[in-house]
């Protein structure tokens, strides 16, 4: 049974904000997890002839004059509008107002992978054609990979550690998980925190689809993300945000606030082994998730719901599962699976964020989102229930969430029912 440690504060969440292809803000996001809906679509807002990779999950409807002051977005490259966005989602959510009496103890940890790519490559564009004399000087703070994390602050006025994870497509659980810690420690009170990407662009796309990540299933784009079936051939570029309100339990308590889940563990390993690729075995990704079970004294018996990395892409797929099956050993009868990049895409450095929102609404809901687009099993991924097609109607207490990032970084985050 999960441990009780008086001596350890708790940390809960209290609020919720999403920006990604299947809807803006926690409610039609959920409610398009929970259908089932595919936000991949081939991508018309540059010319992808030359791309083996055509298709993504775009945001299209995105105006970031609906979150925030006009002159300052335009200052902002379009990770980082989707990164306010999302704080003022989450914010709103809480009901937690920024002020005077908690600024100082309030923090904000945004990761991000790669950061201004769009406003790199518009800039570089500039350079090439019209010389270094009209290249915006607001080039360098649009693309730092900070600048999320900076203008998020700005945004709400925190003033506690503010800080940015960049490891790859785990930054965004880092950065929640690495909040957590923050908490316990006491170094804050309220961590605002997450991950913001967007890599859609000529040059994200082009390196991805080169290394033959990607899919190319370019005539049927929503069948395109199908983790864990024999016909995947990459992973599908997404974009977005999700920002999460994390708080001192006694805090969240003192101020009324509605609390969803509570977080439990945070783990973390290295793989030591290559760039791009997880080492076979599965080995770092088995201890990454006993740690953060470990922290929580959570048994994997205990655990109802994985969300995976699942990206879709053909060794990743394989190893991840096989770490899993590996961790929790006979329980895997009872423990559902899924892989929600099925439908929103890979955001890169705001997919555990995202994930991380769908684990928790999850547990709040009872109910374990779809992976999608699963019609064949792969046989090499082993006899987990990857919970396919529809969702799952089943008791959730205990979920985590995994996250893999190019480097060898493993990251898993352990969310619980509260209980107080």
């Amino acid at each position: 049974m999960a441990k009780n440690n008086s001596n350890i504060k708790r940390v809960v969440v209290t609020g919720m904000g999403v920006v990604t292809a299947i809807g803006t803000g926690l409610e039609e996001f959920w409610a398009n997890l929970s259908a089932g809906k595919s936000g991949v679509s081939l991508i018309d807002t540059f010319d992808t002839s030359k791309h083996g990779s055509k298709i993504a999950a775009q945001i299209k409807d995105f105006d970031p004059a609906d979150f925030m002051d006009f002159k300052a977005a335009k200052r902002m490259d379009r990770f980082a509008q989707f990164g306010v966005a999302a704080t003022a989602l989450a914010l709103k959510d809480s009901g937690l107002k920024i002020d005077s009496t908690n600024e100082n103890y309030t923090g904000v940890f945004i990761g991000s992978g790669i950061g201004g790519l769009l406003t790199l490559e518009a800039q570089h564009q500039v350079l090439m054609e019209r010389g270094a004399d009209r290249v915006s000087p607001f080039l360098i703070p649009m693309i730092i990979c900070n600048m999320a994390a900076a203008q998020a602050s700005i945004f709400s006025g925190a003033k506690g550690p503010v800080s940015t994870a960049t490891t790859a497509c785990a930054a965004g659980s880092n950065s929640i998980g690495d909040a957590y810690e923050v908490i316990k420690r006491g170094s804050a009170k309220v961590m605002i925190s997450g991950g913001a990407e967007a890599a859609i662009t000529p040059l994200g796309m082009a390196g991805f689809s080169n290394m033959n990540a990607m899919s190319t299933r370019n005539d049927a784009p929503q069948k395109a993300s199908r983790p864990f079936d024999r016909d995947r051939d990459g992973f599908v570029m997404g974009e977005g945000a999700g920002v999460i309100i994390l708080e001192e339990l006694e805090y969240a308590i003192s101020r009324g606030a509605k609390i969803y889940a509570e977080i439990f563990g945070y783990g973390m390993t290295g793989e030591a082994f290559h760039m791009t690729a997880l080492e076979e075995s599965g080995v770092n990704v088995v201890r990454c998730i006993k740690n953060c079970l470990n922290e929580g004294g959570v048994s994997v018996d205990e655990i109802d719901y994985l969300n995976a990395h699942g990206t879709s892409t053909p060794l990743n797929d394989i190893v991840e599962s096989a770490a899993v099956a590996t961790c929790f050993g006979d329980h895997i009868r009872k423990l559902n699976v899924s892989s929600t990049k099925s439908m929103h895409g890979h955001c890169l450095g705001a997919a555990g964020a995202i994930e991380a929102a769908a684990t928790i609404m999850a547990i709040k809901n009872d109910l374990i989102p779809p992976t999608i687009n699963l019609d064949n099993p792969d046989e090499k991924c082993g006899p987990l229930n990857f919970t396919p097609n529809k969702v799952l109607k089943k008791t959730v207490n205990f979920a985590v969430s995994n996250s893999m990032g190019f480097g060898g970084h493993n990251v898993t985050v352990g969310f619980k029912k509260f209980e107080g």
